[in-house]
């Protein structure tokens, strides 16, 4: 089974590899599931590591339906990570009733060749995963990374057995949840590959007295902050 550490920093990465895994998903914050991590950061860990380094791609957090802007800085991404000479790309995209949006995703799987394509956990949102697992097949989706539409992968062993079964050329990952106390049903049922963090926390600092940096009203998954240009405009004209 390949073991993929989904990795947060250099320091994550270089931990991930030295305790035995086979490669990093990286990406930056993953309290909001994961956003494109910086060229800066791409290059350190591969300065670093010697183990395949995944990238994922996803511009901001909340869903998964990407305005024309937003996939224009996409596809200058995978320009990016072409040129560092990464070895995979994770991303997707969904129309708003959350089908998988095929042209968007067919020019993202084309523009990331020949790098390994991994359709990320926007597949989680999916209503229909079987019929969604088929046209990512056609479009040439290499892996397919999945809670089974729970919070935790465990809950959805069979769900994601059934799409194990379902195809023969996509690697089924789980991933959610995945931890050493139910590691081994995942092993059991022979899957491909397996997908977790592993995270501690480190680094502590004292911040009870301190106003939060963390914005509530930005952690909103069914929108997008967008700056107004109305407001910006009425507070220039104000001050000017």
């Amino acid at each position: 089974m390949l073991v993929e550490v989904c990795c947060n920093s250099l320091e994550s990465a270089i931990n991930a590899q030295s305790a035995g895994a086979d490669r990093v998903e990286l990406c930056s914050e993953l309290g909001v599931g994961g956003i494109t991590p910086s060229s800066g950061l791409i290059q350190q860990v591969q300065k670093h590591i010697n183990i395949p380094i995944h990238v994922l791609l996803r511009p901001r957090s909340g869903h998964f339906t990407y305005t024309d802007t937003e996939f224009e800085v996409m596809h200058k991404d995978i320009e990016v990570c072409i040129e560092l000479g990464v070895d995979g790309i994770v991303s997707g995209a969904l129309n708003s009733d959350n089908t998988i949006a095929i042209e968007k995703t067919k020019i993202l799987i084309s523009k990331s060749k020949p790098l390994h394509f991994t359709f990320h956990r926007a597949f989680d949102w999916i209503d229909d995963q079987k019929k969604a697992l088929l046209q990512l097949e056609e479009l040439g989706i290499d892996t397919v990374l999945t809670s089974g539409k729970l919070g935790a992968a465990e809950d959805a062993i069979n769900q994601l057995k059934e799409l194990k079964r379902l195809s023969s050329r996509i690697t089924i990952m789980p991933g959610g949840g995945v931890n050493a106390a139910n590691i081994s049903a995942f092993k059991k049922a022979e899957f491909k590959a397996i997908h977790f963090s592993g995270s501690s926390f480190v680094n502590q600092v004292d911040t009870s007295t301190k106003i939060t940096m963390n914005s509530k009203k930005h952690l909103a998954e069914n929108e997008v902050a967008v700056t107004n240009e109305k407001i910006v405009r009425q507070i220039v004209q104000l001050i000017k």
